[in-house]
């Protein structure tokens, strides 16, 4: 059986520095594979201080309700994604399915 090598130095560099990003945003690892180069990370959700967005919401007369919404829709879901090298050589990030 043949192996055939789709990844140089300088993609491995990338996709270190891609990982090490991602850690730095607050991403923790969840799989690795060394193999085949992919890392699945895993970010969790932010509580959300609803009582503090609730008095802002009053006192503003509701403009705040609109950056309070967006809070609730972006921070209030975990987070997967797939970082990988494919057959060509390229990085990519993809969203994973959470359950």
């Amino acid at each position: 059986m043949e192996t055939y090598q789709f990844t140089n130095e300088k993609t491995l560099d990338q996709f270190n520095e891609m990982i090490a990003a991602k850690k730095r945003n607050g991403f923790v690892i969840i799989e690795h594979n060394e193999k085949l180069p992919y890392v699945v990370l895993s970010k969790e959700k932010k509580s959300i201080n609803h009582f503090l967005h609730l008095f802002l919401t009053c006192i503003t007369f509701g403009l705040w309700a609109i950056v309070w919404v967006y809070l609730i829709v972006t921070l209030s879901r975990k987070k997967n994604i797939l970082v990988a090298v494919d057959e060509d050589g390229n990085l990519f990030e993809d969203k994973c399915l959470s359950a």
